[in-house]
């Protein structure tokens, strides 16, 4: 593979090389699931029979000027190379070049949820990505959920792979003495990771942790790990005494609050995927999340699944699993299970995915 300043070849399988663009201008801001994902699944990988370059920027101008012009303009130069955007959708341009074009879907959001989103994804994001959706050929997706969500606003003609990501232990996290940590919880310490914004559905924790004071559990505290983003959420967390918000964190401060928490708590909306989620497991740390497909897809049998718009109820079954005995240690093992699970299954993915470009 090459970058656009410092090309390094890598031998193919075949003596065929498909010269390949990859979109990787949305890096360098903090390292979120997007991209990660777009590091781990593409920059890292080494594609089969492919003469591969990264496009890249330096800066939100020098991302723009390059997703809008510079790789359209490639496009043009290049007219037998393939293009794969990994993070934004393409520009419209591409539309025109659909057999030449992979776009990595991460979820249907700017399509689905646009009431949820910031004023940057509305004008920026969510016109090209409808245009790309409706017009290209080709898609990778991130889970099955997002695949069968994704296949009624495509073209007849087009094809959607599974390219579901491994998920490494990015915050170096270990499950240390949890199985021996003591049975009640004193305090009942929550996690949460991820951008504070209305798709989110932060507010939702806030009465499952008045709820949980009222079980038997005054003292639960919730720590929310993640820079704050759009919407009014901020404000009703910020005003709860046990609620912190701890803003972006680096590894190491990730790593200290997770390992301490007793439970991950995730309420939102909806995800493509919900990567934290499986992160946090390499903590052996329990999951609670809602009961949707996306969610019982990426926790599997390691979940405890409720209703967010049911605070009581969730509290009872956070407070029921927090009660039964030998819960850490039971816990602990199914989490760290289900990041093998799952990591089979991406590496599944990954043995195709490595042979996109070789010709049928």
């Amino acid at each position: 593979m090459k970058d656009m300043t410092n090309p390094h070849p890598v031998s193919a399988a075949s003596t065929f090389n498909a010269r390949v663009f990859i979109d990787l201008t949305h890096l360098g801001r903090h390292v979120t699931g997007i991209e990660r994902v777009s590091i781990e699944q593409f920059e890292r990988v080494a594609f089969d029979s492919a003469d591969v370059t990264y496009v890249r920027s330096n800066g939100v101008l020098s991302m723009i000027l390059r997703q809008q012009l510079w790789l359209p303009l490639l496009a043009l130069l290049n007219p037998n190379a393939h293009f794969v955007f990994p993070g934004f959708p393409p520009s419209p341009f591409f539309v025109l070049a659909r057999d030449r074009v992979t776009l990595y879907v991460h979820d249907l959001f700017l399509i689905t949820r646009r009431a949820d989103l910031g004023t940057k994804a509305k004008v920026y994001t969510a016109g090209p990505f409808a245009l790309a959706v409706k017009g290209l050929r080709h898609f990778q997706v991130n889970s099955e959920k997002t695949r069968a969500e994704l296949a009624p606003y495509v073209p007849a003609d087009a094809d959607i792979a599974l390219y579901r990501p491994g998920v490494r232990n990015v915050f170096d996290l270990a499950p240390s003495d949890r199985a021996l940590r003591p049975q009640r919880p004193a305090p009942l310490r929550i996690a949460t990771l991820g951008t504070v914004e209305p798709r989110k559905n932060y507010g939702a924790m806030v009465p499952i942790l008045d709820a949980l004071a009222a079980q038997g559990y005054p003292d639960a505290e919730l720590h929310v790990i993640g820079r704050e983003g759009w919407g009014d959420a901020t404000a009703a967390l910020k005003n709860h005494p046990r609620v912190t918000i701890h803003g972006y964190l680096p590894s190491a401060g990730v790593k200290a609050l997770v390992e301490a928490a007793d439970l991950y708590l995730c309420t939102s909306h909806d995800e493509g995927l919900g990567l934290p989620l499986i992160e946090a497991q390499y903590a052996g740390l329990p999951v609670v999340a809602p009961g949707k497909p996306v969610f019982r897809e990426v926790l599997g049998a390691s979940g405890t699944f409720i209703d967010p718009a049911e605070p009581a109820t969730a509290a009872g079954t956070i407070a029921a699993l927090v009660s039964t005995t030998g819960w850490r240690g039971r816990t602990s093992t199914a989490a760290l299970d289900n990041t093998v699970r799952w990591n089979t299954l991406a590496a599944t993915d990954a043995v195709a995915a490595r042979q996109m470009f070789i010709p049928a």
